[in-house]
This record gives C-alpha cells, sequence and structure tokens, in this order.
C-alpha cells in the first residue's frame, strides 16, 4: 500500500487528539457522526487519517483497502479550497492523491484516493451507480446545512449501505449540529466529538434603523472597524448585489492604498474567488465581503474582525404556484455563531453585529432544512431513478412535505417525466440524462426536437451558473456576453453545454425524437421551461402579471419593463413585492406557434365591484392571462344570479336596500334564536335560522341567488328580493311563532299599539309613556314569557324617567319618589298612588279632576 508522506509537518489542531478515538469507532461501526467546532481541523485532517499511511498518521481505516475516500462539500468553494490544502499538506498537486469533481471542473486520476466533490456531484454518482463501486467510505462534511442533495445524499447512501453495500462507512460530520438526531437516523450511530480551539471574541452590537440600506450601515461599520481593530476584516452580506454595492461605496470612501477590498460569492470566476481567501500581502490590510459562502469550510487567514449584517439570501418554495422566489431572511443563531467565530480563528478578534443585542433571542436557533422549503421535483425525479415511487421508502432527518411532494409529482406527470403510478417514464431517464432541474431540462428536450438543443443548453447554463453573462434581468443579454465572454469561467460554462448537447443528443435519439428546424429567441426557450410564468403587462410601467396569477416587477427603467410579453425564469421578493430577477422578451407570434393550442376561448361574466353590476365578456386566456376580449350581453341564467349574490355578499348585504320591517324580521328571528339558545336543554337543536350579515353572506347563492334571476346590479336587489328570500329562510310555521313569541308591536292597556325595538344590545325594548302601563301587576314578556322586555318609562313628553325589567318592582318601590318629582312637573296628568290598579290612559286628566 502506497505511502504518503507530507513535505512538512501540519500544524497541530484540535480534531488531531480524537483521530484515534475516531479510527477505533470506524472500526467499529459503519456510521458515525463527528462534531467538531469550526477551525477544529475535520475538513482536511479527517480525510487524511483514514488514508493507509505509517509515515503520515496511524493505520485509523484497516477496513478501507485500495477503495476511495468521498469527501462531500456544501459549495464549490469549500470543495476546491478543502482539495487544494489536501493536496498541498501532501506536496502534490490536484489530481494525484486528492480529486476534485464539481461543475465546471474535474480533477482526478488513477492514483486519486481522496476524492472531494460537491454534495450534487454525489447525489449523481450514486444515482448512476448506486454500489458505489470503489467507494470505501462517504463523508459528509458541515452536514449543519441541510441542503436538498446533502439529506437526499445520505437517504441514498443510508439505503445503498443496507441493500448493497453493508461494509461502506459512512461519516457525518458538522461544527453545528443536533448530533442525537443524525446519531438516531443512522440506526444509533456513535456520536465522536471534538472540542475545537477558539480564540476570545468580542461582539459588538451596533444596531440598524430598519429603513436604511444594508451597505450604508456596514459601511460605517468598516470604517469604524479600520479605525479600531487590527487585521483583516470579513463582511456578512446577504448577495451579491449588496457586496458590490458596499465595494463601490468603501472605493469612495476608503482611499487607503494598503487596504485590499475583495468580493466573494458564488457566481465569481474561480481566481477572484481565490484572491479573496487568500492571505493579506505583508504590510497590508483586506476587506472580504462576503455571502453565507464563508461561513464555514473555508478558513480566511488574517482575518481578525466580522461585520455581519444578521441576514441571508435563500430560495423558498410556494407549492400552490409551483414558484421558488428568493427571499431575504434573518440569520439563524447557529449561522450568527458561525460567522462570529470566523474572527477568533488564529487570534482573538472582534465581531460588530447590526443588530440590536436583544434581537439575537429573537433569531431562529437554527436555518430551516431545504428540504423543508424546495422544490422538490428533481428530488421525486431522483428519487423515481431509484426505485421510491414514495419518499417514505427511505430515512429521513426531516422528511419531505407532503404538499411540496404533490405538487412536484404534479409537475413530472405534467413533464411527462413519470407516470400514472410515478413511475419513471422513458421521457423521465431522458431527462435525467442532464444534470439539470426537471424543467430545464424539459425545455431542452423540447428544443433539441425543434433542433436549437445547443441554444438551450447555452440558456441552462446561464440559468443555472450565477452571474455567467453578467447581472442584467434580460437573459437575452445575459446569453449574448456569456457567448461572447472569453474569462475562464464562460469558457467553462461552454464547455459543460456542448457536453450537455452531446448528452441531449443522445437521450433525444433514445425518445425516437427527430429534428426539426425552427429558430426560438431566448423568450421562447425560457417560456419552454416556465410556461405559468409567462407575463403580460397591466397597470403602470414594469408591473407585469404572470399565467399563475402572481404579480411581479421591473424597475421602470430597464428595458424589459416595455415588453408587451415576457418570460420569467427567476423572481425574488415576498408575493406581495415580488421582483423579477431573470427574463427574456418574448415574441407574440412565437407565443401563438408554441402554446395557440393550450389558448383557451372563454365566456366569462363576473360581478365588478367598481360598478356594482355583472359584465360579460368573451376572453381569449393563457391561465390567468387575457390575451383578449370583448363585452357582451349579460344572460339571464341562474349562474349569473350566483355571481351577483356573491358579488353582493362581498359588497356588504347590509348595505343593500332591506325595509325597516324586513330589517326588524331579522332582529326579532335573532332575539328568539338567542333566547332559545340561552333556554336550550343539552343537543336540542335551535329552530331559528342565522340571519346575521356574517352567516347569510357565508351561502349567498343557496339562500339569495334564486330570487335575483335576470338582474344585473346591485341597485336592482330590493324589499321584493329579500321578501321571497325571507319567507323562505322562516317556513310558515315559524313565522306563525314569530308573530306569536316576537311581535312587532305591543298592545299598551291605553290601547295604543307601539313598535318594538329589537335592535338593542340589552333585548326588545318598548319604549312607552308610563300613564300607558297603569293598571299591569305583571311584567310584559316575550318568547313565551322566557324573556322579559325592556321597559324605557317615558315621561308626558317622552323624555326617559326608568328604565326597568321589573314593573312590578317599580310599581312598588322607586314609583312614588318618581310620582312626586313627576306631579309636580306635568299636574295636568294623572299620578296614582296606586299604579297597578289604577287605569291606564293615553290622555292628560280632565279639566276640574
Amino acid at each position: 500500500m502506497r505511502s504518503v508522506q507530507p513535505p512538512h509537518p501540519a500544524p497541530a489542531l484540535p480534531i488531531e487528539e480524537v483521530l484515534p478515538v475516531l479510527g477505533e469507532t470506524l472500526i467499529a461501526s459503519r456510521c458515525v457522526v463527528l462534531v467538531a467546532p469550526p477551525g477544529a481541523g475535520k475538513t482536511t485532517r479527517v480525510p487524511l487519517a483514514l488514508l493507509e499511511s505509517a509515515s503520515y498518521a496511524p493505520c485509523y481505516a484497516p477496513w478501507r483497502g485500495d477503495g476511495r475516500i468521498v469527501v462531500l462539500e456544501p459549495r464549490r468553494l469549500a470543495a476546491r479550497a478543502a482539495a487544494e490544502r489536501m493536496a498541498s499538506l501532501l506536496g502534490e498537486t490536484l489530481g494525484e492523491t486528492i480529486g476534485l469533481k464539481v461543475r465546471l471542473q474535474s480533477l482526478s486520476g488513477p492514483k486519486t484516493r481522496i476524492e472531494v466533490v460537491t454534495e450534487g456531484v454525489f447525489a449523481r454518482m450514486i444515482l448512476d451507480d448506486p454500489s458505489l463501486e470503489g467507494v470505501a467510505a462517504v463523508l459528509f462534511d458541515e452536514f449543519h446545512e441541510r441542503s436538498l442533495d446533502a439529506d437526499l445524499s445520505l437517504a441514498l447512501a443510508l439505503d445503498a449501505q443496507a441493500a448493497l453495500r453493508p461494509d461502506l462507512r459512512l461519516l457525518v460530520m458538522s461544527a453545528t449540529l443536533d448530533g442525537a438526531r443524525v446519531s438516531s437516523l443512522m440506526q444509533d450511530a456513535p456520536i465522536v466529538e471534538s472540542q475545537g480551539r477558539a480564540f476570545p471574541v468580542e461582539t459588538i452590537y451596533l444596531g440598524r434603523d430598519a429603513r436604511e440600506r444594508i451597505e450604508d450601515a456596514a459601511v460605517r461599520a468598516v470604517r469604524r472597524a479600520l479605525a479600531e481593530q487590527q487585521g483583516s476584516l470579513l463582511v456578512f452580506l446577504p448577495g451579491q448585489g449588496e457586496i458590490l454595492r458596499l465595494a463601490a461605496l468603501l472605493e469612495e470612501k476608503t482611499r487607503d492604498p494598503a487596504i485590499d477590498i475583495c468580493p466573494l460569492y458564488g457566481a465569481m470566476e474561480r481566481a477572484a474567488q481565490d484572491r479573496a481567501i487568500r492571505p493579506a500581502a505583508e504590510g497590508r490590510r483586506k476587506i472580504v465581503l462576503a455571502t453565507s459562502i464563508a461561513e464555514t469550510s473555508i478558513t480566511i487567514d488574517g482575518v481578525r474582525v466580522v461585520i455581519d449584517c444578521g441576514l441571508v439570501r435563500a430560495p423558498r418554495f410556494e407549492p400552490d404556484l409551483g414558484l421558488t422566489r428568493l427571499e431575504t431572511l434573518r440569520v439563524s443563531r447557529a449561522a450568527a455563531d458561525q460567522r462570529r467565530g470566523r474572527a477568533g480563528r488564529t487570534a482573538p478578534g472582534v465581531c460588530y453585529r447590526l443588530w440590536e443585542e436583544a434581537g439575537t433571542g429573537a433569531l431562529p436557533a437554527f436555518a430551516q432544512p431545504e428540504i423543508l422549503a424546495a422544490d422538490l421535483s428533481g428530488l421525486l425525479l431522483d428519487l423515481a431513478a431509484w426505485g421510491a415511487r414514495d419518499p417514505g421508502e427511505l430515512n429521513w432527518l426531516d422528511p419531505p412535505p407532503a404538499p411540496a411532494c404533490a405538487e412536484a409529482r404534479a409537475l413530472l406527470q405534467e413533464l411527462g417525466a413519470l407516470d400514472a403510478e410515478g413511475a419513471i417514464t422513458p421521457r423521465g431517464k431522458a431527462m435525467r440524462r442532464l444534470p439539470l432541474p426537471p424543467r430545464l431540462a424539459r425545455m431542452a428536450l423540447q428544443a433539441e426536437a425543434m433542433g436549437v438543443g445547443e441554444e438551450a443548453c447555452e440558456l441552462a447554463v446561464v440559468l443555472t451558473e450565477r452571474g455567467l453573462g453578467g447581472d442584467s434581468p434580460d437573459l437575452g443579454d445575459r446569453l449574448d456576453r456569456f457567448i461572447r465572454d472569453n474569462s475562464p469561467r464562460s469558457k467553462d460554462g461552454r464547455r459543460l453545454a456542448h457536453g450537455w448537447k452531446h448528452s441531449l443528443r443522445s437521450a433525444a435519439r433514445e425518445l425516437g425524437e427527430t429534428a426539426g428546424k425552427r429558430a426560438l429567441s431566448a423568450g421562447a426557450l425560457v417560456a419552454l421551461a416556465f410556461p405559468d410564468r409567462i407575463a403580460r403587462p397591466r397597470g403602470k410601467a414594469g408591473d407585469f402579471l404572470m399565467a399563475n396569477g402572481r404579480a411581479a416587477s421591473l424597475e421602470p427603467h430597464v428595458a424589459l419593463a416595455r415588453a408587451s410579453m415576457l418570460a420569467v425564469a427567476e423572481v425574488a421578493g415576498r408575493a406581495g413585492a415580488s421582483r423579477i430577477v431573470a427574463a427574456a422578451e418574448l415574441d407574440e407570434a412565437e407565443f401563438e406557434i408554441l402554446f395557440g393550442s393550450e389558448i383557451a376561448m372563454r365566456d366569462e361574466t363576473r360581478f365588478d365591484p367598481a360598478s356594482g353590476a355583472l359584465r360579460r365578456r368573451e376572453a381569449r386566456r393563457f391561465g390567468a392571462l387575457v390575451l383578449a376580449e370583448k363585452n357582451l350581453p349579460v344572460e339571464a341564467t341562474p349562474d349569473n344570479a350566483q355571481i351577483l349574490a356573491r358579488g353582493a355578499a362581498a359588497h356588504g348585504l347590509d348595505r343593500l336596500g332591506w325595509s325597516k320591517a324586513q330589517r326588524q324580521t331579522r332582529e326579532r328571528v335573532a332575539f328568539l334564536r338567542e333566547t332559545f339558545a340561552r333556554n336550550a336543554r343539552e343537543g336540542e337543536d335551535n329552530p331559528w335560522p342565522d340571519l346575521s350579515e356574517a352567516a347569510l353572506a357565508q351561502a349567498p347563492e343557496e339562500w339569495l341567488a334564486p330570487y335575483l334571476l335576470g338582474l344585473q346590479k346591485l341597485d336592482d336587489i330590493g324589499p321584493q328580493q329579500f321578501d321571497a328570500a325571507l319567507a323562505a329562510l322562516i317556513p310558515w310555521d315559524l313565522a306563525r311563532r314569530l308573530e306569536d313569541e316576537a311581535p312587532t308591536h305591543f298592545q299598551t292597556p291605553a290601547g295604543s299599539s307601539i313598535a318594538l325595538d329589537y335592535g338593542e344590545a340589552e333585548g326588545p325594548v318598548l319604549a312607552v309613556r308610563v300613564q300607558e302601563l297603569y293598571g299591569l301587576s305583571t311584567h310584559p314578556s316575550l318568547a313565551g314569557g322566557r324573556a322579559p322586555l325592556t321597559l324605557h318609562l317615558l315621561s308626558p313628553a317622552h323624555r326617559p324617567i326608568q328604565i326597568t325589567r321589573d314593573l312590578p318592582g317599580f310599581w312598588k318601590g322607586s314609583w312614588s319618589a318618581v310620582k312626586a318629582e313627576m306631579k309636580g312637573r306635568y299636574p295636568r296628568h294623572l299620578w296614582p298612588d296606586d299604579p297597578a290598579a289604577a287605569v291606564a290612559t293615553a290622555r292628560a286628566k280632565p279639566r276640574g279632576t
């Protein structure tokens, strides 16, 4: 067995203290969890320790034989940095003992024994070779980031280990991870922990006004840190846009020639990324402006200061629309700790946080795993290729959510990738030949059948490799720039597209799809991938409505904002303020050719809230988009009556033309319904209907629509319709009881008929002059004696003198005091000592009495 000798002894790292224990554990167990904090050295030291090497390390892996060790990294930058570091420790160039396989770059050879790959590359590797021939161990580095590819890769590796490779070792490594959960997933795998080593980091909270732009707050923090601290700075920002804007501000405001400003994000040339992570030159300081790409796996030597904006940009999938959008979210506490720790890797440091200290407790503990918020169509297609029609057949740390799975399955069936039972189809297998999301793979196949497969592959590279061709929202412009650009990254991208073209041609040939030749614009290609995101202008310049019903916008000054039709590939922001990130103009003639068969002619009648009336039109529709329309006369149909009824409910039923008597009827029924409920026995059904506005608005098409046939506007709805509706809502037997138990008027002993008020919160009210109730020795009541009337007793001048629900008590109690006062004010009226025995009257007493 080959012995590997490093050129110089590597500096001791904390992880080395647990390497013997880790080695013994991997001999005894097929699955192991390693928890080690940032900077412990797990990324580079653990894989090297598992090489059989008497000179560099003890023999920790006798089980390895001559098998390869595959190390998974969440990002290409981290994979390349780890591979290059291990190769340098062995005194070799990359591609010898240490190999690298990432998108756009592959360096491996026959001598390769440690292969560093991205998680997506490994997922395809195991799907193409489930037995992982020649692989002895798979190491999942930085698993706490919980990418979709990492979760899928672990699920597939566990399944392969159980069914095909019982000798395969699986090691999950992480800095911030619930090791117990992962251990349980891996059948109670043992956990090895390294304490690590970190220098103290002081935390300073600067706060930030929520209305202030992130880069404006960050530039102040950078200038303060440069004045107060030593060493290089690492500034965490949510995305490329903020990085470039902050870089421009710093170039303007920081004129020190000894300071280098280095952006660091995924969509950069490799050389630029390398410059950012390389230590600052002697006598110089570096300001690295980075996304979350710099949180883990890589160490930037010389960084003593971290400035954290507290935000991260992440994709969020909406299953109901099949739409993934980029959202700016608060960073998790675990990620904030990771970022803070970057200042204490090699020496004591300082972390400036652009939020208040109290806000730290409100941060989520961990970032949401991608599997819980991602488009799962690619995952379900991969699982179908694995032979698992149901994700539940595999073991997951967090199972894929059922709604997202259902949406993904429906999309794959619509694309022809899965059959009705969820099995992969020949078209699905052809789509899997391309390392692309299903929509783009299907677009490429369609384009190949039209003779423009190469153009589709180039567009797919631009869409999946962020930054290629620039950052313009115009994909046509990006594509042109990408094709003309001679930078190393663009050249690699074109080679990748060329390779896909060969795979695409073979896949199309297997499907038996012969190529015609039809020139397609970038907009047409995008539309083939995202027909639900074809968009047309609405309202002011730059505002668009997509076929899926969602609105999105462009800045008005962008040329695309004036397009008559767009095909949108990517949006960012929240649902209420979606911003178009990538789109291409779609020629309407091309649209008609490609999607003419999907355009529907619809005769539609709708309620127009502005006019309060029905409007009928004949419309050419594509999803939510109205391509053309003309007005037609509204017909008298039951369906239209229902539409008007629903419009009336939305408008507000109580704002319509109810008569005073009809409103009182509803109030009387409400009174009896409430009285019954108050006195009912348990389980007894209330016979009185609920005629409140809220209840009636629930199903207006059932009780109101039958009486609106032929009507076209809210102004047509009046007492005549409500009379008929109320007669149906209150059956004859209840109507009779209504008159008996909740009459409209009360007959006083003096012979007057006085209207009762049922609309008061205190219950039915009778406002009556007190003389008209003389002779009553019992209190009047309603609802068969169950509900006493509330009496508002009035003076002869109709001014209130008493409110009571106990008339006999009033006669016997406070009447004498009321009588004394009233007798002085109204001497011409009768004020008997015993009103219960007196004769009621509606008039003053005769003269001379």
